[in-house]
């Protein structure tokens, strides 16, 4: 049984970071109904970003969970009904996921465009292609309200996943309604086959390459100044990408203190001297250890999301550690919110349909200029 065990372990979890093919930024799909089939998370042309859990070989193997296991996520399913008037704290959605009236286009508000352009792996000094090159797509959302010469708010994220969620079009109605800055939004697409090294790895590393390399080139191609101040940055991701959002705010707060977080894989995915235990690191010992940073955080996760079913104790358990990393984050006195959203999967398009426009107006909460 612990050799089945292992093998599921290692299938689940490679499959649920699998490498996603580069692609060109795409038109912003139309909502799915609350009843419609709900399309893959990565969109067209992609697999899902984080995917099914499930290996290829057949039915799942697992270890059972403890008692304690199933009384602690239990608990989460009686958290109060998240609202738009919630404040910090942890709370629970569904299992009706109705999209969300911001991701629809509304006559009489001024679209901002999207600039898209490609980098090439062969040109960057921190990833030009471990098993060859590759490229990059970016995509960068200007507001129709942006001034040239002016330092705009900005939001990055990671698997360009804006793009896949109608980013552009709920910037367009909430700048439009106030309720958001006018910021610009750089949504860069991962490494591909080096996605989980990007993403997962706890380090410094992306966040340089972002500040060094993706940012200044999307400044240029598109024409705008992102301002430098940590009050006016977000990070967005999913799954390894909200890793790596959650990633440069703790290892660069001077330049981030805004976090959006779907499913995050806060768990021992990739490993190294300076994280034994992955990303699972920030509950273990980054957050609870490390002095209290500036940061607001929106973290979310699914009753079924990765590893649901499995122990704690492996540290892969996606539910438990976005529900304890939300513990952490409430006694160390930090601005959060944590959403258990059920009878939902892993970054699925439904719960980001239904929370994205909400999940942005909390995490911009205190920011100069607005109610």
């Amino acid at each position: 049984m612990k050799l089945g065990f292992g093998i599921f372990v290692f299938t689940s979890f490679a499959l649920a970071q699998s490498a996603l093919p580069t692609i060109p930024c795409i038109p912003a799909p139309a909502p799915a109904s609350a009843v419609a089939p709900q399309a893959p998370a990565g969109g067209p042309g992609r697999g899902p970003i984080g995917g099914s859990g499930r290996g290829a070989g057949g039915p799942r193997v697992q270890a059972s969970q403890s008692a304690e296991d199933v009384a602690e996520i239990g608990k989460l399913k009686d958290l109060p009904a998240w609202t738009s008037a919630a404040v910090d704290g942890d709370y629970s959605a569904g299992p009706g996921y109705p999209t969300a009236p911001e991701l629809a286009r509304r006559v009489g508000v001024p679209e901002g465009k999207v600039i898209e352009f490609v980098m090439n792996s062969s040109e960057s000094k921190f990833y030009p292609g471990t098993n060859g090159g590759f490229q990059r797509h970016v995509c960068v959302y200007v507001p129709a309200q942006y001034v040239a010469g002016s330092a705009a708010p900005v939001i990055v994220a990671a698997d360009a996943y804006g793009m896949r969620y109608n980013l552009p079009t709920i910037l367009d109605n909430m700048i439009y309604d106030q309720r958001l800055p006018v910021l610009v939004a750089v949504m860069i697409d991962n490494g591909g086959a080096e996605r989980s090294m990007e993403y997962d790895t706890v380090s410094d590393k992306y966040v340089q390459f972002v500040e060094e390399e993706v940012l200044p080139r999307a400044e240029k191609e598109a024409g705008v100044k992102l301002s430098k101040d940590p009050e006016a940055r977000m990070t967005l991701g999913g799954s390894s990408g909200a890793a790596a959002a959650l990633t440069m705010a703790w290892f660069r707060p001077e330049l981030y203190h805004r976090v959006v977080s779907y499913s995050g894989t806060f768990v021992n995915l990739r490993n190294s001297p300076e994280a034994p235990l992955g990303a699972y690191e920030y509950i273990e010992h980054l957050f609870p250890n490390g002095e209290k940073k500036p940061l607001r955080i929106w973290l979310q996760v699914s009753e079924n999301d990765n590893g649901a079913k499995t122990p704690s104790e492996s540290k892969r358990n996606w539910v438990t550690a976005n529900s304890r990393l939300a513990k952490i984050l409430k006694d160390k006195g930090y601005h959060y919110q944590f959403v258990y959203t059920k009878s939902a999967g892993h970054t699925q398009r439904k719960v980001i349909n239904h929370t994205l426009p909400e999940a942005l107006e909390y995490v911009w909460q205190g920011y100069a200029g607005l109610n």
